[in-house]
Protein backbone atom coordinates (compact mmCIF):
# COMPACT_ATOMS: atom_id res chain seq x y z
CA UNK A 1 0.00 0.00 0.00
CA UNK A 2 1.29 3.37 -0.81
CA UNK A 3 1.73 6.07 1.69
CA UNK A 4 1.38 9.99 0.91
CA UNK A 5 -0.69 11.37 3.52
CA UNK A 6 -0.77 13.59 4.38
CA UNK A 7 -1.27 15.15 0.62
CA UNK A 8 -2.58 18.62 0.34
CA UNK A 9 -4.67 19.43 -2.49
CA UNK A 10 -4.75 23.32 -2.26
CA UNK A 11 -1.48 23.76 -2.16
CA UNK A 12 -1.24 21.21 -5.86
CA UNK A 13 -4.02 23.40 -7.63
CA UNK A 14 -1.73 26.02 -6.47
CA UNK A 15 1.18 24.33 -8.11
CA UNK A 16 -0.53 23.13 -11.30
CA UNK A 17 -2.09 26.64 -12.02
CA UNK A 18 1.08 28.21 -11.82
CA UNK A 19 2.60 25.31 -14.39
CA UNK A 20 0.25 25.62 -16.67
CA UNK A 21 0.92 29.62 -17.01
CA UNK A 22 -1.87 31.31 -14.66
CA UNK A 23 -0.64 33.89 -12.40
CA UNK A 24 -4.11 34.30 -10.10
CA UNK A 25 -2.31 36.84 -7.46
CA UNK A 26 -3.72 40.42 -8.29
CA UNK A 27 -1.00 42.96 -8.82
CA UNK A 28 -0.25 45.56 -6.13
CA UNK A 29 -2.49 48.60 -8.48
CA UNK A 30 -4.99 45.77 -9.37
CA UNK A 31 -5.49 44.98 -5.22
CA UNK A 32 -5.39 49.29 -4.95
CA UNK A 33 -8.69 49.07 -7.81
CA UNK A 34 -10.66 46.44 -6.01
CA UNK A 35 -10.36 48.43 -2.51
CA UNK A 36 -11.30 51.70 -4.22
CA UNK A 37 -13.98 50.02 -5.75
CA UNK A 38 -15.40 47.99 -2.64
CA UNK A 39 -15.01 51.51 -0.52
CA UNK A 40 -17.19 53.05 -2.94
CA UNK A 41 -19.73 50.40 -3.23
CA UNK A 42 -22.10 49.39 -5.37
CA UNK A 43 -23.14 52.07 -8.14
CA UNK A 44 -26.48 51.14 -9.68
CA UNK A 45 -26.83 53.23 -13.97
CA UNK A 46 -29.86 55.25 -13.89
CA UNK A 47 -33.33 54.55 -14.76
CA UNK A 48 -34.36 56.08 -18.40
CA UNK A 49 -35.01 56.31 -22.17
CA UNK A 50 -31.65 53.38 -22.24
CA UNK A 51 -31.99 51.81 -18.69
CA UNK A 52 -35.19 49.81 -18.26
CA UNK A 53 -36.30 49.00 -14.97
CA UNK A 54 -37.32 44.78 -14.41
CA UNK A 55 -36.80 44.78 -10.97
CA UNK A 56 -40.76 43.48 -10.25
CA UNK A 57 -40.50 40.64 -12.21
CA UNK A 58 -39.81 37.65 -10.66
CA UNK A 59 -36.55 36.60 -11.98
CA UNK A 60 -34.69 33.55 -10.39
CA UNK A 61 -31.30 31.56 -11.14
CA UNK A 62 -30.39 28.18 -11.40
CA UNK A 63 -26.68 26.65 -11.02
CA UNK A 64 -24.51 24.41 -9.42
CA UNK A 65 -24.97 24.09 -5.61
CA UNK A 66 -22.25 25.72 -4.67
CA UNK A 67 -21.89 28.36 -7.30
CA UNK A 68 -21.83 31.96 -5.83
CA UNK A 69 -20.58 34.24 -8.98
CA UNK A 70 -24.21 34.26 -10.39
CA UNK A 71 -24.00 35.38 -14.03
CA UNK A 72 -27.69 35.03 -15.20
CA UNK A 73 -31.05 35.15 -14.28
CA UNK A 74 -33.93 33.88 -16.20
CA UNK A 75 -37.78 35.02 -16.82
CA UNK A 76 -40.80 33.50 -19.34
CA UNK A 77 -44.03 34.58 -20.34
CA UNK A 78 -46.40 33.23 -22.76
CA UNK A 79 -47.56 35.15 -25.29
CA UNK A 80 -51.23 35.65 -26.51
CA UNK A 81 -50.20 33.62 -29.96
CA UNK A 82 -48.54 30.20 -27.81
CA UNK A 83 -45.11 31.37 -28.34
CA UNK A 84 -43.26 31.96 -24.93
CA UNK A 85 -41.18 35.18 -24.65
CA UNK A 86 -37.87 34.16 -22.31
CA UNK A 87 -35.69 37.35 -20.93
CA UNK A 88 -32.12 36.83 -20.25
CA UNK A 89 -30.56 39.12 -17.76
CA UNK A 90 -26.78 38.78 -17.62
CA UNK A 91 -24.72 40.68 -14.89
CA UNK A 92 -23.20 44.08 -16.52
CA UNK A 93 -19.78 43.29 -15.30
CA UNK A 94 -18.32 46.24 -16.99
CA UNK A 95 -20.42 48.40 -15.45
CA UNK A 96 -18.21 48.26 -12.47
CA UNK A 97 -14.66 46.84 -13.90
CA UNK A 98 -13.29 49.46 -17.23
CA UNK A 99 -11.57 48.73 -19.76
CA UNK A 100 -8.17 49.26 -19.57
CA UNK A 101 -8.01 49.04 -15.59
CA UNK A 102 -5.24 46.91 -13.85
CA UNK A 103 -8.07 44.50 -12.75
CA UNK A 104 -9.79 44.14 -16.61
CA UNK A 105 -5.66 43.78 -17.38
CA UNK A 106 -5.65 40.79 -14.89
CA UNK A 107 -8.48 39.17 -16.72
CA UNK A 108 -7.09 39.38 -19.98
CA UNK A 109 -4.61 37.39 -18.58
CA UNK A 110 -5.90 34.61 -17.04
CA UNK A 111 -9.27 34.60 -19.26
CA UNK A 112 -11.02 32.11 -17.23
CA UNK A 113 -12.33 31.00 -13.37
CA UNK A 114 -10.52 27.91 -12.63
CA UNK A 115 -12.84 25.25 -10.72
CA UNK A 116 -10.07 22.68 -9.33
CA UNK A 117 -12.76 20.39 -7.11
CA UNK A 118 -10.67 21.87 -3.81
CA UNK A 119 -9.90 25.84 -5.10
CA UNK A 120 -11.71 27.99 -6.99
CA UNK A 121 -9.42 30.54 -8.72
CA UNK A 122 -11.71 33.20 -9.70
CA UNK A 123 -11.15 35.12 -13.14
CA UNK A 124 -12.16 38.47 -11.02
CA UNK A 125 -11.64 38.38 -7.12
CA UNK A 126 -14.47 36.84 -4.98
CA UNK A 127 -15.45 40.32 -3.86
CA UNK A 128 -16.55 41.71 -7.15
CA UNK A 129 -17.09 38.14 -8.82
CA UNK A 130 -19.28 36.63 -6.02
CA UNK A 131 -20.27 40.29 -4.53
CA UNK A 132 -21.21 43.37 -6.53
CA UNK A 133 -20.84 41.95 -10.24
CA UNK A 134 -22.58 38.73 -9.26
CA UNK A 135 -26.83 38.55 -9.34
CA UNK A 136 -27.08 37.69 -5.65
CA UNK A 137 -30.50 36.91 -4.24
CA UNK A 138 -32.55 39.79 -3.68
CA UNK A 139 -29.88 42.47 -4.60
CA UNK A 140 -30.55 44.83 -7.10
CA UNK A 141 -28.17 44.81 -10.49
CA UNK A 142 -27.60 46.11 -13.64
CA UNK A 143 -27.67 43.33 -16.46
CA UNK A 144 -27.56 43.31 -19.70
CA UNK A 145 -31.10 41.79 -21.27
CA UNK A 146 -31.47 39.34 -24.12
CA UNK A 147 -34.76 38.94 -25.22
CA UNK A 148 -36.08 35.60 -27.91
CA UNK A 149 -39.35 34.15 -28.23
CA UNK A 150 -39.84 30.22 -28.77
CA UNK A 151 -42.48 28.77 -30.88
CA UNK A 152 -44.58 25.17 -30.51
CA UNK A 153 -41.98 24.08 -32.73
CA UNK A 154 -38.99 25.38 -30.67
CA UNK A 155 -38.01 27.68 -33.31
CA UNK A 156 -36.10 31.31 -31.29
CA UNK A 157 -37.23 34.31 -33.06
CA UNK A 158 -37.21 37.66 -32.25
CA UNK A 159 -33.75 38.52 -30.89
CA UNK A 160 -33.62 41.84 -28.75
CA UNK A 161 -31.09 43.21 -26.80
CA UNK A 162 -30.98 46.27 -24.25
CA UNK A 163 -29.82 47.11 -20.68
CA UNK A 164 -31.81 46.99 -17.60
CA UNK A 165 -32.40 46.89 -13.94
CA UNK A 166 -32.88 43.28 -11.87
CA UNK A 167 -33.63 41.57 -9.16
CA UNK A 168 -33.04 37.74 -8.68
CA UNK A 169 -35.85 36.86 -6.51
CA UNK A 170 -34.97 33.33 -5.69
CA UNK A 171 -31.36 31.48 -5.83
CA UNK A 172 -32.06 27.51 -7.25
CA UNK A 173 -29.82 24.61 -7.94
CA UNK A 174 -30.02 22.21 -10.70
CA UNK A 175 -30.03 19.29 -8.23
CA UNK A 176 -33.25 20.53 -6.59
CA UNK A 177 -35.41 21.82 -9.46
CA UNK A 178 -34.10 19.04 -11.82
CA UNK A 179 -35.32 16.41 -9.47
CA UNK A 180 -38.53 18.45 -9.37
CA UNK A 181 -39.28 19.11 -12.80
CA UNK A 182 -38.26 15.32 -13.41
CA UNK A 183 -41.12 14.19 -10.80
CA UNK A 184 -38.48 12.87 -8.56
CA UNK A 185 -38.30 14.61 -5.68
CA UNK A 186 -40.66 17.21 -4.63
CA UNK A 187 -40.51 20.80 -5.10
CA UNK A 188 -37.41 23.23 -3.65
CA UNK A 189 -38.79 25.16 -0.50
CA UNK A 190 -38.78 28.31 -2.17
CA UNK A 191 -40.71 26.89 -4.75
CA UNK A 192 -43.82 25.22 -2.49
CA UNK A 193 -43.80 28.57 -0.83
CA UNK A 194 -44.45 30.33 -4.13
CA UNK A 195 -47.13 29.42 -6.31
CA UNK A 196 -46.26 32.32 -9.16
CA UNK A 197 -42.26 30.70 -8.95
CA UNK A 198 -43.51 27.24 -9.54
CA UNK A 199 -45.58 28.38 -12.85
CA UNK A 200 -43.02 30.30 -14.03
CA UNK A 201 -39.94 27.65 -13.48
CA UNK A 202 -42.93 25.52 -15.52
CA UNK A 203 -43.17 27.53 -18.57
CA UNK A 204 -39.58 28.01 -18.37
CA UNK A 205 -39.20 24.26 -18.34
CA UNK A 206 -41.80 24.00 -21.08
CA UNK A 207 -39.87 26.48 -23.48
CA UNK A 208 -36.54 24.13 -23.22
CA UNK A 209 -37.85 21.51 -23.86
CA UNK A 210 -39.56 22.72 -27.19
CA UNK A 211 -36.32 24.51 -28.10
CA UNK A 212 -34.10 20.71 -27.14
CA UNK A 213 -36.23 19.07 -29.58
CA UNK A 214 -35.76 21.62 -32.24
CA UNK A 215 -31.67 21.34 -31.72
CA UNK A 216 -32.11 17.75 -31.70
CA UNK A 217 -33.65 18.17 -35.53
CA UNK A 218 -30.77 20.36 -36.98
CA UNK A 219 -28.21 17.47 -35.46
CA UNK A 220 -27.21 19.33 -32.18
CA UNK A 221 -24.82 16.25 -29.98
CA UNK A 222 -26.38 14.86 -27.37
CA UNK A 223 -23.39 13.86 -25.65
CA UNK A 224 -22.85 12.53 -21.86
CA UNK A 225 -19.56 12.23 -20.33
CA UNK A 226 -18.61 11.24 -16.31
CA UNK A 227 -18.24 14.55 -14.27
CA UNK A 228 -17.35 14.06 -10.85
CA UNK A 229 -16.98 16.22 -7.91
CA UNK A 230 -15.47 15.87 -4.25
CA UNK A 231 -17.65 15.46 -1.06
CA UNK A 232 -15.93 17.64 1.45
CA UNK A 233 -16.45 17.12 5.16
CA UNK A 234 -14.13 19.82 7.38
CA UNK A 235 -11.99 20.41 4.32
CA UNK A 236 -11.25 17.11 2.99
CA UNK A 237 -12.02 15.52 0.13
CA UNK A 238 -14.08 12.06 1.17
CA UNK A 239 -15.86 10.56 -1.10
CA UNK A 240 -16.72 11.34 -5.17
CA UNK A 241 -20.43 12.64 -6.54
CA UNK A 242 -21.73 11.99 -10.18
CA UNK A 243 -22.22 15.34 -11.64
CA UNK A 244 -25.35 14.35 -13.93
CA UNK A 245 -27.39 15.93 -16.55
CA UNK A 246 -31.49 16.64 -15.65
CA UNK A 247 -33.84 18.91 -17.09
CA UNK A 248 -32.01 22.51 -14.93
CA UNK A 249 -29.08 22.07 -16.69
CA UNK A 250 -30.93 21.25 -20.08
CA UNK A 251 -33.14 24.95 -19.29
CA UNK A 252 -30.40 26.80 -18.24
CA UNK A 253 -27.81 25.09 -21.21
CA UNK A 254 -30.97 25.84 -24.04
CA UNK A 255 -31.26 29.94 -22.75
CA UNK A 256 -27.70 30.44 -22.89
CA UNK A 257 -27.18 28.76 -26.61
CA UNK A 258 -30.19 31.28 -27.52
CA UNK A 259 -29.36 34.00 -26.12
CA UNK A 260 -25.50 33.57 -27.18
CA UNK A 261 -27.12 33.37 -30.54
CA UNK A 262 -29.02 36.61 -30.63
CA UNK A 263 -25.84 38.18 -29.12
CA UNK A 264 -24.23 36.75 -32.52
CA UNK A 265 -26.66 37.73 -34.99
CA UNK A 266 -26.88 41.46 -33.34
CA UNK A 267 -23.34 42.30 -33.17
CA UNK A 268 -23.49 40.95 -37.24
CA UNK A 269 -26.13 43.09 -37.88
CA UNK A 270 -24.45 45.99 -36.76
CA UNK A 271 -21.38 45.49 -38.64
CA UNK A 272 -19.14 44.49 -35.89
CA UNK A 273 -16.59 42.50 -35.64
CA UNK A 274 -16.76 40.05 -32.51
CA UNK A 275 -15.36 36.79 -31.09
CA UNK A 276 -17.05 33.71 -31.85
CA UNK A 277 -17.09 30.35 -30.18
CA UNK A 278 -16.40 27.59 -32.46
CA UNK A 279 -16.05 24.18 -33.31
CA UNK A 280 -14.72 23.48 -36.24
CA UNK A 281 -16.33 20.44 -38.61
CA UNK A 282 -14.08 17.73 -37.87
CA UNK A 283 -11.12 16.32 -39.32
CA UNK A 284 -10.92 12.77 -37.84
CA UNK A 285 -14.79 12.55 -39.60
CA UNK A 286 -13.36 9.04 -41.16
CA UNK A 287 -12.26 7.87 -37.61
CA UNK A 288 -16.02 8.45 -35.98
CA UNK A 289 -17.21 6.74 -38.98
CA UNK A 290 -15.07 4.15 -38.08
CA UNK A 291 -16.41 4.13 -34.39
CA UNK A 292 -19.92 3.89 -36.06
CA UNK A 293 -19.36 1.28 -38.14
CA UNK A 294 -17.18 -0.78 -35.73
CA UNK A 295 -20.82 -0.47 -33.73
CA UNK A 296 -22.69 -1.81 -36.70
CA UNK A 297 -23.83 1.94 -37.79
CA UNK A 298 -23.62 3.91 -41.69
CA UNK A 299 -22.70 7.15 -40.86
CA UNK A 300 -22.00 9.87 -44.49
CA UNK A 301 -18.61 10.28 -46.02
CA UNK A 302 -18.76 14.02 -45.57
CA UNK A 303 -19.40 14.70 -41.40
CA UNK A 304 -22.92 15.19 -40.94
CA UNK A 305 -24.39 16.29 -37.12
CA UNK A 306 -27.75 15.15 -37.55
CA UNK A 307 -26.56 11.75 -38.76
CA UNK A 308 -23.86 11.55 -35.65
CA UNK A 309 -26.56 12.70 -33.36
CA UNK A 310 -29.00 9.95 -34.49
CA UNK A 311 -26.37 7.73 -33.95
CA UNK A 312 -25.36 8.71 -30.72
CA UNK A 313 -29.09 8.47 -29.22
CA UNK A 314 -29.12 4.67 -30.56
CA UNK A 315 -26.36 3.55 -28.58
CA UNK A 316 -27.10 5.86 -25.32
CA UNK A 317 -30.46 3.79 -25.65
CA UNK A 318 -28.82 0.55 -26.28
CA UNK A 319 -25.73 1.02 -24.14
CA UNK A 320 -26.24 3.33 -21.87
CA UNK A 321 -23.70 1.84 -19.16
CA UNK A 322 -20.57 2.44 -22.36
CA UNK A 323 -21.97 5.53 -24.06
CA UNK A 324 -19.77 8.18 -22.09
CA UNK A 325 -16.80 6.62 -23.38
CA UNK A 326 -18.07 6.64 -26.59
CA UNK A 327 -19.15 10.45 -26.32
CA UNK A 328 -15.67 11.11 -24.76
CA UNK A 329 -14.12 9.85 -27.90
CA UNK A 330 -16.79 11.15 -30.31
CA UNK A 331 -15.67 14.63 -28.29
CA UNK A 332 -11.62 14.01 -28.47
CA UNK A 333 -11.98 13.32 -32.32
CA UNK A 334 -13.96 16.60 -33.01
CA UNK A 335 -11.45 18.56 -31.41
CA UNK A 336 -11.57 21.17 -28.70
CA UNK A 337 -13.58 24.34 -28.58
CA UNK A 338 -11.70 27.39 -29.61
CA UNK A 339 -12.42 31.24 -29.80
CA UNK A 340 -11.82 33.34 -33.15
CA UNK A 341 -12.46 36.60 -34.29
CA UNK A 342 -15.17 37.26 -37.42
CA UNK A 343 -15.08 40.25 -38.94
CA UNK A 344 -18.89 41.97 -40.53
CA UNK A 345 -20.01 39.93 -43.08
CA UNK A 346 -17.57 36.94 -42.62
CA UNK A 347 -19.14 33.64 -42.19
CA UNK A 348 -18.17 32.18 -39.15
CA UNK A 349 -17.01 28.40 -39.02
CA UNK A 350 -19.97 27.96 -36.92
CA UNK A 351 -20.04 25.23 -33.79
CA UNK A 352 -20.54 21.32 -35.32
CA UNK A 353 -21.69 19.51 -31.79
CA UNK A 354 -24.19 22.70 -31.19
CA UNK A 355 -25.27 22.87 -34.98
CA UNK A 356 -25.10 26.23 -35.16
CA UNK A 357 -23.59 28.80 -37.17
CA UNK A 358 -23.55 32.31 -35.32
CA UNK A 359 -22.33 31.49 -31.89
CA UNK A 360 -20.46 33.68 -29.47
CA UNK A 361 -20.03 33.88 -25.22
CA UNK A 362 -21.81 36.27 -23.61
CA UNK A 363 -23.91 34.95 -20.53
CA UNK A 364 -21.06 34.29 -18.31
CA UNK A 365 -19.23 37.71 -17.81
CA UNK A 366 -17.70 36.78 -14.64
CA UNK A 367 -16.21 34.21 -15.80
CA UNK A 368 -14.93 33.95 -18.73
CA UNK A 369 -13.07 37.54 -20.28
CA UNK A 370 -14.35 36.69 -23.74
CA UNK A 371 -18.10 36.82 -22.60
CA UNK A 372 -16.41 40.87 -21.00
CA UNK A 373 -15.54 41.62 -24.25
CA UNK A 374 -18.72 40.80 -26.10
CA UNK A 375 -20.68 42.81 -23.61
CA UNK A 376 -18.80 46.10 -23.84
CA UNK A 377 -19.09 45.56 -27.88
CA UNK A 378 -22.47 45.31 -27.39
CA UNK A 379 -22.94 48.49 -24.78
CA UNK A 380 -20.75 50.57 -27.18
CA UNK A 381 -23.83 49.44 -30.06
CA UNK A 382 -26.31 50.37 -27.96
CA UNK A 383 -24.48 53.44 -26.78
CA UNK A 384 -23.65 54.44 -30.26
CA UNK A 385 -20.40 54.57 -29.46
CA UNK A 386 -17.24 53.63 -31.40
CA UNK A 387 -16.59 49.88 -30.54
CA UNK A 388 -13.94 49.37 -28.14
CA UNK A 389 -11.76 46.80 -30.02
CA UNK A 390 -10.31 46.70 -32.83
CA UNK A 391 -10.74 43.53 -35.47
CA UNK A 392 -6.62 42.89 -34.63
CA UNK A 393 -7.34 42.89 -30.67
CA UNK A 394 -9.94 41.33 -30.59
CA UNK A 395 -7.76 38.45 -32.82
CA UNK A 396 -5.20 38.64 -29.99
CA UNK A 397 -7.79 38.17 -27.23
CA UNK A 398 -9.32 35.56 -28.39
CA UNK A 399 -6.07 33.54 -29.29
CA UNK A 400 -5.03 33.98 -25.41
CA UNK A 401 -8.65 32.82 -24.25
CA UNK A 402 -8.08 29.53 -26.38
CA UNK A 403 -4.83 29.22 -25.21
CA UNK A 404 -5.92 29.96 -21.38
CA UNK A 405 -8.36 27.07 -21.78
CA UNK A 406 -6.62 24.75 -22.79
CA UNK A 407 -4.96 25.28 -20.00
CA UNK A 408 -7.35 25.28 -17.91
CA UNK A 409 -8.92 21.37 -19.12
CA UNK A 410 -5.02 20.71 -18.09
CA UNK A 411 -5.19 21.86 -14.51
CA UNK A 412 -8.92 20.87 -14.14
CA UNK A 413 -7.77 17.34 -15.13
CA UNK A 414 -4.72 17.03 -12.97
CA UNK A 415 -6.84 18.06 -10.22
CA UNK A 416 -9.54 15.57 -10.85
CA UNK A 417 -7.11 12.68 -11.24
CA UNK A 418 -5.10 13.62 -8.12
CA UNK A 419 -8.84 14.13 -6.07
CA UNK A 420 -9.86 10.93 -6.78
CA UNK A 421 -6.06 9.45 -5.91
CA UNK A 422 -7.13 10.61 -2.08
CA UNK A 423 -10.76 9.35 -2.30
CA UNK A 424 -9.86 5.95 -3.12
CA UNK A 425 -6.54 5.30 -1.03
CA UNK A 426 -8.93 4.50 2.01
CA UNK A 427 -10.26 1.79 -0.04
CA UNK A 428 -7.10 0.16 -1.43
CA UNK A 429 -7.41 -3.67 -1.44
CA UNK A 430 -11.70 -3.45 -2.35
CA UNK A 431 -13.42 -4.50 -5.45
CA UNK A 432 -15.07 -2.28 -7.68
CA UNK A 433 -16.87 -3.34 -10.82
CA UNK A 434 -15.11 -1.93 -13.95
CA UNK A 435 -15.60 -1.59 -17.85
CA UNK A 436 -12.59 -1.16 -20.13
CA UNK A 437 -12.13 1.95 -21.59
CA UNK A 438 -8.46 1.89 -23.59
CA UNK A 439 -6.57 -1.13 -24.31
CA UNK A 440 -2.56 -0.06 -26.23
CA UNK A 441 0.37 -0.10 -25.73
CA UNK A 442 1.24 1.78 -22.47
CA UNK A 443 -1.40 -0.50 -20.89
CA UNK A 444 -4.97 -1.42 -20.15
CA UNK A 445 -7.25 1.11 -18.38
CA UNK A 446 -10.08 0.89 -16.96
CA UNK A 447 -13.10 2.74 -15.33
CA UNK A 448 -14.51 2.20 -11.86
CA UNK A 449 -18.55 2.38 -12.17
CA UNK A 450 -18.97 3.75 -8.73
CA UNK A 451 -17.17 5.63 -7.89
CA UNK A 452 -16.69 6.74 -11.80
CA UNK A 453 -12.34 6.82 -11.66
CA UNK A 454 -10.54 5.60 -14.07
CA UNK A 455 -6.67 4.11 -13.62
CA UNK A 456 -4.56 1.26 -15.03
CA UNK A 457 -4.94 -2.42 -14.48
CA UNK A 458 -1.44 -3.47 -13.42
CA UNK A 459 -1.86 -7.05 -13.39
CA UNK A 460 -4.14 -9.73 -15.00
CA UNK A 461 -6.43 -8.74 -17.93
CA UNK A 462 -5.02 -10.56 -20.75
CA UNK A 463 -6.89 -10.50 -23.85
CA UNK A 464 -9.37 -8.01 -22.59
CA UNK A 465 -10.77 -5.38 -25.38
CA UNK A 466 -12.46 -2.14 -25.02
CA UNK A 467 -16.01 -2.43 -23.58
CA UNK A 468 -15.92 -5.49 -21.71
CA UNK A 469 -16.61 -5.78 -18.40
CA UNK A 470 -14.52 -6.97 -15.32
CA UNK A 471 -13.75 -6.84 -11.57
CA UNK A 472 -10.90 -5.18 -10.21
CA UNK A 473 -9.26 -4.66 -6.95
CA UNK A 474 -7.84 -1.15 -6.07
CA UNK A 475 -3.82 -1.89 -5.22
CA UNK A 476 -2.35 1.43 -5.17
CA UNK A 477 -3.04 4.98 -5.37
CA UNK A 478 -0.41 8.10 -6.06
CA UNK A 479 -2.24 11.42 -5.70
CA UNK A 480 0.47 13.56 -6.48
CA UNK A 481 1.02 11.73 -10.09
CA UNK A 482 -2.61 11.54 -9.98
CA UNK A 483 -2.24 7.26 -10.30
CA UNK A 484 -4.75 4.84 -9.77
CA UNK A 485 -3.73 1.45 -10.29
CA UNK A 486 -6.02 -2.28 -10.70
CA UNK A 487 -5.61 -5.32 -10.76
CA UNK A 488 -8.09 -7.95 -12.23
CA UNK A 489 -9.98 -9.61 -9.59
Amino acid sequence: MSSFHPFNLAQAAQASMQEHGFQPRLSPEAQRELALLLARGLTLPQVGTNIADLRSLLWSSIDNDTSRDLDQIEWAERLADGRIRIRVAVADVDATVAQGTALDAHAESETTSVYTGITVFPMFPVELSEGITSLNENEDRAAVITEFSVDARGTVTDGNIYRALVRNRAQLTYNAVGAWLADTAEAPEKVRQNAALRDQLQLQDEAARRMVGNRAQHGALDLETIETRPVMVHEEAVSLARQLKNRATSLIEEFMIAANGVMARTLDSARIASIRRIVRTPKRWDRIVQLAAELGTTLPAAPDSKALNDFLTERRKSDPIRFPDLSLAVIKLMGPGEYVMVRPGEESPGHFGLAIQDYTHSTAPNRRFADVVTQRLLKAHLAAAPTPYSAERLAAIAARCTLMEDNERHVEREMSKRIAAVVLHKRIGLNFSAIVTGVSHAGTFVRALEPHVEGMLVHGGAGLDVGDKIQVRLVSTNPERGYIDFAAA
